[in-house]
């Protein structure tokens, strides 16, 4: 970490593109301090794992280490042509930093006196917790952008104003005080010390610790080595090997948009090769990179925000989640498969010899993968799962034989991923305590209820027009802040319009969790697609649309566990055989609707045949025995359509 270097140029499109990623580049005393708080703060955090803590206090002592971070790691401005000057912490900065961790650490020391005036809060506790909120939303501005925090602002203009809107408004409530607010967010465990921080300060950093082992141990390159290795014979072997990486190399990253530019990197020339024009390169880029948000056994932070709403285990959600992601990949290769034939694409050969050697000289990567979801089936908490996992991953580094040893982990090495996992949690941990402020909001004026049964009314109390409205506002406000954030805010909002309609909280929960994250490949600002766009040089554009092409299937399988009463067997719960059957019809509708996306089926498709596979799509996700039949009808004449026509089309 006291080591300095050029910035790659992966690393400066990551920087640019993902809105989760530190942006400065420290070396000198700064970036040993740096590396020492770092430290401290992962091993305090593997600490409390084994000897768990009163929760308040840790989530404060938490910030207290994380918010002066945040002004020492992130520039006041983001990017900019002056980028050593901008690598420079100033004056300024180190005041917020020594500012950040006066104002943190003042709850800590009048911890059981701020407890009991919680409603009656001091001068000096209102000051303090003022100023708090302010450099949060700073640090919250500068690690992913200026929407969130005015988004926070708009939210407290809402409490503090709430009391002058009519009487007869369903948003109206009686108005709250200055000193009522700041205590809402900063005197409890409803605001910027609840949930979503609580998340980042336990799940989260052990997963990024977790990660920064695995990087620093060689895994993502053999991640990337062996999905070269494992499909190298067909024309089709670039898109798959581009897919499979991405899913492997999720893993570590755990951000849509910096696997997008790792598997990229060292993807985009193999995808030319095979003759892949630069936009449909770019959206299979994209659409592997976006995967790596939606994958067990690391899911996005989303996910474990998730599992402590429902107060489920981590491995519940991930059950939940492996339906969705296998039909996400199955939509994808089919996609691969299609525009394979489309763009007449060919085998490349890559010099990586075969999967088995590499297995066997670096499988003990996949060991720890394994060791989190064993560990959890046998009972373990995901934290000590996670823990055992990382301890695993560092003892197995040992078995490097590269020249060297360069990827074992040495004291030194060792030192480096603790750090850079506790560096890696830090615009997460700040963007979910700025998204505390919201939850106190919504908790201090009942907005949640209110939002909730004004967006019932509004569609008439109608289940399917409510899910459409609730995954279109969803959508929109992925587009304006980080995927975290999003689904903070929108399960507070918009989750309880659909549990107003009898949809359970997990159905619910993760509908909006899928399009969260859907959000990053959604028009008109998908980030991944504009990060591969940056690598491959296609037109922007071009690319957002050849990613939506990719990914649409996961668009519509949300809305089949939230309309229909089967779509449950898609969050494998209910019977074996009803699970099963809901997830064979959903793999079949999403056959074909990569047919009608694609323009392919035996050969290029005709709007008849795609305009018909794209209707029995919809009737199969139905998930009922009539529509189930009707789309499968619909399904067999745009085959018999199609064959017929290519058979006048052989003869003519």
């Amino acid at each position: 970490m006291t080591e300095t270097r050029p910035q790659t140029p992966a690393e400066d499109l990551v920087a640019e593109f993902d809105a989760e990623r530190p942006a400065r580049r420290l070396s000198g005393r700064p970036a040993a301090l740096v590396t020492i708080l770092a430290l401290a703060l992962s091993l305090y955090a593997l600490y409390q794992t084994f000897r768990p803590g009163a929760v308040l206090p840790y989530r404060m002592a938490f910030l207290a280490v994380v918010l002066p971070l945040a002004f020492v790691c992130y520039k006041a401005r983001r990017g900019g042509r002056d980028r050593p000057r901008g690598d420079r912490i100033s004056v300024l900065d180190w005041a917020l930093s020594a500012l950040s961790l006066a104002v943190c650490v003042y709850p800590i020391v009048v911890f059981d006196d701020l407890i009991r005036r919680a409603y009656a809060p001091t001068p000096l506790d209102v000051a303090a917790g003022a100023l708090l909120t302010l450099l949060l939303l700073e640090a919250c501005r500068r690690t992913v952008g200026w929407i969130l925090p005015v988004v926070c602002a708009v939210f407290f203009a809402y409490a503090y104003y709430g009391g002058y809107l009519p009487a007869d408004w369903a948003l109206g409530h009686r108005g709250y005080d200055l000193d009522r607010i700041v205590a809402a967010f900063t005197m409890g465990t409803e605001g910027v010390y609840g949930v979503p921080l609580d998340v980042a300060a336990t799940y989260i950093i052990l997963f990024t610790i977790y990660g920064a082992v695995l990087d620093h141990s060689g895994a993502g390159r053999f991640f990337v080595d062996v999905s070269f290795a494992a499909f190298r014979r067909s024309r089709s072997a670039p898109g798959r090997t581009v897919t499979l990486a991405g899913f492997l190399l999720g893993t570590v990253s755990g951000s849509g948009v910096a696997t997008t530019v790792s598997v990229g990197s060292v993807a985009w020339p193999i995808l030319r090769r095979a003759g892949y024009p630069r936009e449909q390169a770019g959206g299979v880029l994209a659409a592997a990179g976006i995967g790596a948000i939606l994958s067990p056994p690391t899911l996005g932070a989303a996910a474990f925000i998730i599992a402590e709403y429902l107060r489920v285990s981590y491995l519940t959600v991930l059950v939940y989640a492996t339906i969705p992601t296998v039909l996400y990949y199955l939509g994808v290769f089919l996609a691969i498969e299609m525009d394979a034939r489309r763009f007449g694409t060919r085998a490349v050969p890559v010099d990586t010899g075969g999967p088995w050697p590499l297995i066997r000289r670096f499988g003990y990567h996949f060991s720890s993968l394994f060791v989190i979801i064993i560990l959890m089936a046998l009972g373990q908490s995901p934290f000590r799962a996670v823990v055992y996992a990382t301890l695993l991953a560092f003892a197995l580094s040992f078995l490097d034989r590269t020249p060297g040893g360069e990827n074992r982990l040495t004291p030194r090495r060792a030192v480096r991923a603790l750090a850079a996992g506790a560096t890696g949690v830090l615009p997460v941990a700040v963007t979910c305590a700025a998204a505390g402020t919201i939850v106190g909001v919504v908790t201090l004026t009942g907005l949640g209820l209110k939002a909730g049964s004004l967006i019932v009314g509004l569609s008439g109390g109608n289940l399917a027009a409510t899910a459409v409205a609730c995954a279109l506002a969803v959508l929109l406000l992925g587009l304006a802040v980080p995927v975290t954030a999003s689904f903070v805010i929108a399960a507070v909002i918009i989750g309880p319009a659909l549990l107003n309609l009898g949809v359970t909280p997990a159905e619910a929960y993760m509908f909006i969790f899928y399009y969260a994250v859907l959000s990053e490949v959604s028009p008109p600002t998908a980030l991944s697609a504009f990060a591969a766009s940056a690598i491959t040089g296609g037109n922007a554009h071009r690319t957002m649309w050849a990613t939506w092409k990719y990914t649409l299937p996961a668009f519509l399988v949300p809305f089949a566990f939230v309309l229909t009463p089967s779509g449950a067997g898609l969050l494998a719960q209910g019977p074996i055989g009803e699970i099963l059957l809901a997830a064979a019809v959903s793999a079949l509708a999403v056959a074909v609707l990569a047919a009608a996306t694609g323009g392919w089926i035996t050969g290029p498709a005709g709007p008849v045949e795609r305009g018909l596979c794209a209707l029995a799509a919809v009737l199969l996700l139905v998930l009922s025995p009539w529509p189930v039949l009707a789309g499968l009808g619909v399904a067999a004449l745009a085959l018999a359509i199609h064959f017929f026509r290519r058979h006048r089309e052989a003869h003519p």
